[in-house]
């Protein structure tokens, strides 16, 4: 029942903020975010892909040609910027309303999984994770790219105590261990890339096994 509300309470958070949150991340989106992304999308292989929160359809335009991608977000006001997008910049996605944590798919139906800034907000990361590594068959990526908790001294404890703040305000929270949770969710850590100052943004690369 608790996660229950807390998906509820995410959804209502990114519905609110939907029509400003591009123009909230417009600096950083355009300083890292864009290039960040384009490198990961560019790792990534297969023919069947699955996208977990797509959010306003900011990968869209890292999206590969020739390969069939599926998309999901819990927040039908940022699906409905993304299904925008899509339709003006002319490209071929199948979108949904999902939620991370249980997965509307079949087990073993996708070669690989992607995902940016989205495991900050999934209320239960790890059971999230497993529902990934469920959909996608033995081999197959999972690559993520997020912003995670700081491990210097102070700030991760300032982060820790931000965190609720940040939260009830935009949405993610700011002090996940993200890389742990992707080992605690059963997947194999191929890669970490360090990103931004102090660890503060990390590309995983991660397979199912």
């Amino acid at each position: 029942m608790t996660n229950r509300r807390q998906t509820q309470a995410a959804r209502r958070r990114y519905n609110r903020i939907a029509p400003v949150y591009d123009a909230l991340e417009a600096i950083v989106e355009r300083v890292a975010f864009s290039r960040w992304r384009r490198i990961l999308w560019s790792r990534i292989e297969g023919k069947q892909l699955l996208e977990v929160g797509i959010g306003t359809g900011k990968n869209l335009a890292y999206h590969p040609e020739g390969v069939r991608v599926t998309a999901i977000d819990l927040s039908d006001r940022m699906m409905k910027r993304a299904r925008h997008r899509a339709t003006r910049g002319e490209v071929e996605v199948d979108l949904a309303l999902g939620d991370a944590q249980l997965l509307p798919f079949a087990t073993d139906v996708f070669d690989a999984a992607l995902a940016t800034f989205v495991f900050c907000s999934v209320p239960d990361p790890v059971l999230g994770l497993q529902e990934v590594r469920r959909v996608v068959r033995q081999g197959g990526q999972v690559l993520l790219l997020e912003h995670v908790r700081v491990d210097v001294f102070g700030i991760g404890t300032l982060m820790d105590f931000l965190d609720p703040i940040v939260v009830r305000i935009m949405g993610p929270h700011i002090a996940r261990r993200t890389v742990a949770n992707v080992s605690r969710a059963g997947l194999r850590i191929e890669e970490v890339q360090v990103l931004a100052p102090g660890g503060l943004v990390k590309s995983i690369h991660a397979r199912v096994i």
